[in-house]
């Protein structure tokens, strides 16, 4: 279930826009109120005005003892439309004159009167009549309108106390009371009228406030954040090619700056830390590998061993007959006393028993380790005179011999005969993988880096099955089925050049590919450099095809 996300903008708006109305509001409410205040103010200044210049007026007609003009001007005043009332009390509250003439003579505080008064005023007589005394207060009729009632004391002059018309003994302070009751409606509608337009600024500030305020935040804030947000999305994802495109100097603009900082070092940390695996990977392989390698050599090297043990215990046993053998054969070919086809088969003897005296003794060789008497010699004359022993035999079944010498290679310590029985090996076993001909290319040129000489002999025979290249360095392993010059391969020429190229602390290698050919590669060490191979080091060998 997706839980509805509430924006940042929509909550900047929120908040922001219930401060801005709790704001406006609470300043309408002062300003109508102290409005309502200020109109208050100047209605009670006006109907104060107004007593004075009615009680002026009064002064001087009752002086003169002209009581109906009094009554008169109350009466001309009452006909403004914002005055609804005017009295005059006398000291002990009765009402002597009133623009309504059913309050005159009535009584203030007398509860006969209260039901009439409720008529008008619809509140008790208490609050009806003010208090003998100067006050201003708000009344309120059964309509609900509102008028402001003034009341203002007579106070006893000393030409009252004096005059012809009544006399008032001078111990009297006040002598009576006039209230006049202006109308508040114009104030009330005044105010009203300010409370809308107050409302309505207040409504319209706020609308453009929000608004304004939405496209601050969408500009400054979401968008930068979104971006921020998708950007963020995309390193999480490993992807560290990205960058926030904010161009701002403001504090979104120096985040964006350490966002895209801290993904360049990421990505920086990514490939350092891509480059340690791979390193890691191939150093595993690698040790892997030469630990896959020494154990096959250490395999191989038992095994050697052991047949090692074997070959000379059963040479020696053979040797010993074998050579009885070919000595009473050889009388046997040689006497000329016996028949014809008697010397033919004793010759024939004689024949095999060589040859199994030839096997007799390349297993011997095999079986012991002869140390190599060396010296510093030239690769090319190595390889020319190996090449001397094989060129008549490679010229009679027409194989080309490419020579392929770098110049000026250097000497090199080796047991020249030994190097020399290696390479003769192995042109007798191209050759007879070309029986119809072609070509035997030799190349040798020096390794700098390595240190070592590198010699390849390729032809371009019949090659080598991919079951079977790695075991031709197995003693008595052979693919030669048709004897060769009256022998038929024993299977020890690679073993045994394998020992002598171990022994100079060399390796052999080799590549071969069905009806297209076989590469060996031998490397033997410079003399400035140590033995980059040790011993029982076991042969690299690679099918094609």
């Amino acid at each position: 279930m997706k839980v509805s996300r509430v924006g940042l903008a929509g909550k900047f708006t929120a908040i922001t826009g219930l401060v801005l109305v709790c704001t406006i509001a609470l300043f309408a409410f002062i300003s109508i109120e102290a409005l309502t205040g200020i109109f208050h103010r100047e209605a009670q200044g006006d109907a104060e005005t107004l007593s004075e210049i009615i009680l002026h007026t009064a002064h001087t007609q009752m002086l003169q003892g002209h009581l109906e003009n009094v009554y008169r001007i109350m009466d001309d005043v009452s006909t403004h439309e914002k005055i609804t009332r005017i009295r005059l009390f006398n000291k002990d509250g009765t009402v002597r004159y009133s623009t309504h003439r059913n309050e005159i003579g009535k009584l203030l505080n007398s509860a006969v009167n209260e039901a009439e008064c409720r008529q008008c005023h619809c509140t008790a007589l208490g609050e009806t009549f003010p208090p003998m005394t100067a006050s201003t207060r708000v009344v309120r009729d059964c309509r609900g309108e509102e008028s402001l009632s003034v009341t203002t004391p007579i106070s006893n002059q000393p030409v009252c106390s004096a005059a012809s018309c009544h006399v008032h003994t001078p111990e009297t302070p006040t002598l009576g009371f006039l209230e006049i009751e202006a109308s508040l409606r114009g104030v009330g509608l005044q105010t009203s009228a300010y409370r809308k337009n107050i409302l309505a600024f207040a409504m319209a500030l706020l609308l453009i406030l929000v608004a304004c305020l939405v496209w601050l935040t969408q500009q400054l804030v979401v968008q930068p954040v979104n971006s921020l947000l998708l950007h963020i999305t995309d390193v999480a994802s490993m992807q560290f090619d990205g960058r926030v495109e904010l161009k701002s100097k403001d504090e979104m603009g120096e985040l964006s700056n350490a966002f895209n900082l801290l993904t360049v070092r990421l990505r920086k940390v990514q490939q350092e830390y891509s480059q340690l695996t791979e390193t890691l990977e191939r150093r595993i392989e690698e040790r892997t590998s030469e630990i896959a390698r020494m154990h096959a050599q250490l395999l191989h090297a038992e095994k050697l061993a052991s047949l090692g043990e074997l070959v000379a215990g059963i040479a020696h046993e053979i040797n010993n007959p074998l050579s009885g053998i070919l000595m009473f054969a050889t009388l046997l070919a040689n006497n000329r006393l016996l028949p014809a086809d008697v010397r033919s088969d004793a010759q024939t003897i004689v024949f095999e028993a060589r040859r199994c005296a030839g096997i007799v003794k390349r297993l011997l060789e095999f079986s012991k380790k002869s140390i190599p008497n060396k010296e510093l010699v030239s690769p090319a004359e190595i390889m020319n005179n190996s090449l001397a022993m094989v060129e008549h035999q490679a010229a009679l079944v027409n194989i080309e011999i490419v020579r392929n010498y770098q110049e000026g290679l250097p000497e090199i310590l080796v047991d020249p005969n030994q190097v020399e029985q290696v390479f003769v090996n192995m042109f007798v076993n191209s050759c007879q993988a070309m029986p119809q001909g072609g070509r035997l290319t030799i190349s040798m040129q020096s390794d700098c880096r390595d240190n070592l000489l590198r010699a390849t002999i390729a032809d371009t025979g019949h090659g080598i099955s991919p079951q079977n290249l790695p075991k031709i360095f197995d003693p008595f392993f052979t693919t030669k089925d048709q004897p060769v010059n009256g022998l038929s391969g024993t299977g020890l020429g690679l073993s045994v050049s394998y020992g002598i190229i171990e022994n100079h602390g060399g390796r052999i290698t080799v590549e071969s590919e069905l009806d297209r050919g076989t590469t060996f590669t031998v490397d033997l060490p410079l003399l400035c450099s140590e033995p980059r191979f040790g011993s029982n080091q076991l042969p690299t060998t690679h099918a094609v095809g």
